[in-house]
């Protein structure tokens, strides 16, 4: 599977350059890591549970980091066991390139191949999976470094929304079988 997008970023380069080499960073963004050990110049050790289709796993494999080219491109690849369901492996060219003072473009080449009980599974679920993965990877990237969005930060309470817990005659009494009544 492969896979090319990019994405803009609303940071400088040098913040998003040490964000994708902070273990933290990654562990957050890697969606169902557990754990993430390591450093980007020995590599980390990750585990990671994952549920393909009808097959859940704890992978369990190392992650490295080389190609590095300090500020503006790395290759991430990662190699994971998980027992009777098999492996992944594959890895992310990721290439940085400031737009402006605030703004960066991060575009990135993914290649993904499984194999055991999960390559049985077809290729379009693990397509679909690896898309998916990727997808949220940079997606939780680039939330990590940008913050929440106008979008997700919380809405004030609906104030639309019916009181339960006050009755027709008495404001101060709770309202007693209301699903019942609700229901019928």
């Amino acid at each position: 599977m492969k896979l090319s997008e990019e994405r803009l970023i609303a940071a400088d380069a040098a913040t998003v350059w040490a964000a994708i080499l902070d273990p933290d960073v990654l562990q957050r963004c890697v969606p169902g890591c557990e754990s993430l050990t390591g450093s980007p110049d020995t590599g980390y050790e990750a585990v990671v549970v994952q549920k393909v289709g009808p097959v859940k796993a704890r992978f369990t494999g190392v992650v490295t980091l080389s190609d590095i080219v300090a500020g503006k491109s790395l290759r991430i690849s990662g190699e994971g066991k998980g027992g009777v369901a098999g492996y992944a492996k594959g890895g992310a060219n990721v290439t940085l390139e400031p737009v402006d003072a605030a703004t960066t473009k991060l575009s990135y080449d993914v290649d993904a191949s499984v194999g055991g009980k999960i390559a049985q599974l077809g290729s379009r679920i693990i397509d679909g999976f690896a898309k998916s993965m990727a997808e949220a990877f940079f997606d939780r990237f680039q939330h990590a470094i940008e913050g929440p969005t106008e979008a997700e930060t919380p809405a004030a309470p609906d104030t639309t929304a019916p009181d339960l817990t006050a009755d027709a005659g008495d404001d101060a009494a709770p309202k007693k079988g209301w699903f019942k009544r609700l229901i019928g």
